[in-house]
Parts: structure tokens; sequence; C-alpha cells
């Protein structure tokens, strides 16, 4: 009888053992019905996720958007547990995902945008003033209170700005870096230019602050933030595997390529319109077929029929 009960427990041993291999865990890749995106909190990444997101649900697909730093974008992305970033600017963000490029965790799989910039930036009047360069900064520590205004912790411009801290030729020591967020700075940034005061921040485009602001983008950050005033592109990056997992999904990633004209109006209809993300996706999107109808060449919906008419019928309702 011990012999017979020891080898019904063996056996059932081995059946839960079995099923627990099968079973999905937290790390495992989702399936293509639904698309996992990171958004790192700027309101241009959150533009175009949102827009792409409303194209995928006119598709028949399913959504789900992370608010994550850039460092954890990537590990997250390389874990499986997202599956696309659409915010990889480039060149500020090379430490961030070149390891995981290299080990094909993470693929990049092509440019969503052209023209953009990120650098320090400060008001016309500091400009005028003579701050026009990164090597200025240090002769006005007085009036900027030692103080740099960055963003999020994590931010890949943060830490460029405290590489700058210790280069000699720079001559920022006893500077400070004030981490904040896009809303954070964007507020101090308003504050200072009601008063005049002098402020150094990170700024980029597209972005209204480039319409809202008076701003002028220094020189001489070429070996940190890139040539030509801060110019980046920014890429769309994928975990490894998707384009082959979720070919449909893949080839709109590879279709899509935004402007600055598009990601300004979203980003507007948001901050200064007070509009919720997918909402302004979804009217921007109403009124520029044009801008994205492209997308959609060769896109079928998530049950196979034809992508446009579809995302046509979703966006009418």
């Amino acid at each position: 009888m011990r012999n017979t009960h020891t080898r019904q427990n063996q056996l059932l041993s081995l059946f839960v053992s079995a099923a627990l291999m099968t079973m999905p865990t937290i790390s495992q890749a989702a399936d293509c019905d639904t698309v996992r995106f990171s958004d790192v909190g700027w309101t241009d990444i959150t533009s175009t996720t949102a827009v792409t997101s409303e194209i995928l649900k006119g598709l028949g697909y399913k959504t789900k958007t992370q608010l994550l730093s850039v460092p954890v974008t990537y590990t997250t992305l390389a874990n499986k547990d997202i599956d696309v970033f659409l915010g990889n600017w480039m060149p500020t963000m090379e430490g961030d995902m070149r390891k995981y490029i290299d080990n094909a965790s993470v693929e990049s799989i092509k440019a969503n945008l052209h023209g953009a910039k990120y650098t320090l930036a400060v008001p016309d009047y500091v400009y005028d003033a003579g701050l026009k360069s990164f090597h200025d900064i240090h002769k006005f520590a007085d009036k900027l209170h030692g103080q740099i205004y960055g963003l999020e912790p994590g931010n890949d411009g943060n830490r460029l700005v405290q590489k700058m801290f210790t280069d000699p030729a720079l001559d920022l020591k006893g500077f400070k870096l004030v981490e904040s967020s896009e809303a954070g700075m964007l507020s101090q940034l308003s504050r200072a230019v009601r008063k005049n005061q002098w402020i150094v921040f990170l700024g980029w485009a597209p972005h209204p602050m480039n319409t809202n602001f008076k701003i002028q983008y220094l020189s001489g950050g070429d070996n940190y933030f890139g040539p030509d005033f801060g110019g980046a592109t920014v890429y769309t990056n994928v975990r490894k595997g998707y384009l082959a997992e979720c070919p449909n999904v893949g080839q709109l990633l590879n279709n899509l390529t935004f402007s600055i004209d598009m990601e300004n109006r979203v980003m507007n209809s948001i901050l200064t319109d007070g509009k919720k993300p997918n909402l302004a996706a979804h009217e921007w999107l109403v009124t520029h077929e044009a801008d994205w109808s492209g997308w959609l060449k060769d896109i079928k919906t998530i049950d196979g029929k034809p992508g446009l008419p579809a995302v046509q019928q979703y966006l009418s309702k």
C-alpha cells in the first residue's frame, strides 16, 4: 500500500511540475492582441504613443501604456514586460540603450522623427545678456544660483548634465542639478520669465515651449547633446522578437513616421487645451487623415480585414 501511495505521489508531483513549467510567468511576453507601450513622461512621447494606440484600437487591438523612467524602460523591454517604446532620443539615450542593442534583447527598428532637438536652453533675455554657450554658464553662477533645471530622476539629459559638472573645461564646480518633471520644469521656466529671472534648463523640440516662450538653445554642447545645438533623431524600439511574433503590428511600427508639426499640434492640445492624450490624438487623426493613412499600407485588422476602412470607421464614432 505504501508503494502504491508513493507511486501516486510521484505521478502527481510530475504532473504539477509539468503544469507549472507551462504556466505563463510575469515576464513572459504578452500575446499580440494587446500592445504594451512605455511612456517616459515627456509629452511628445505621450502624444505619439496615444496616436499609435488610437490607430491600434481602430484595428481591434487593445493597448496598455506604463509610465516608466528611461532606464526602467530598457530593462522592462529586455525582460519582455513591454513591447514598444516610441521615444528613443538619440544620441542622448546612447548610454541607456546601447548594451541592450548589443546583447540583442532590444531592437531598434527605425527612426520615427527627424529634426528633433534636445539640449540646454535659456530665455531670450538671458541669451542677449551674454549666456550663449555651455562655456558661458559658469560666468553667471550668481545669477543662476548655481542651478541647472533638469527633468525626472533617471532622465538621460539629467545624467549628461551631471557629467558636465565634472568637466574642467566648463568650470561648473559647485553647480547642482534640480531634478523635477516636464511640468515642474516648465512651471519654473514660466515663473522665471514672469519675473525676468535667470534660468538654464533642459529644452527640446518638438514642444510647445518653443512657441509659448522666447528661448534660445546654447551652443558648445556637442560633446554631450550632439551637434547642431542638440540635434536629435527619435527611434522606435521593440523587445526582442516582437516583429516576428506580431508581424501586423510590426509592419505598422515600421510604417510610422511622425512630424514636428504633428507632435506640436497634439502636445499643444494636451498642454495648452488640457485635453486627455487619447482625445487629443483622436482629434488629430480625424482632421489629418492624409498625414497618417499611408501608415496603414498593407495593414490588417486583428481579424484580417483591411485596416484603413476599419480605422476610419472607428474614428467616425
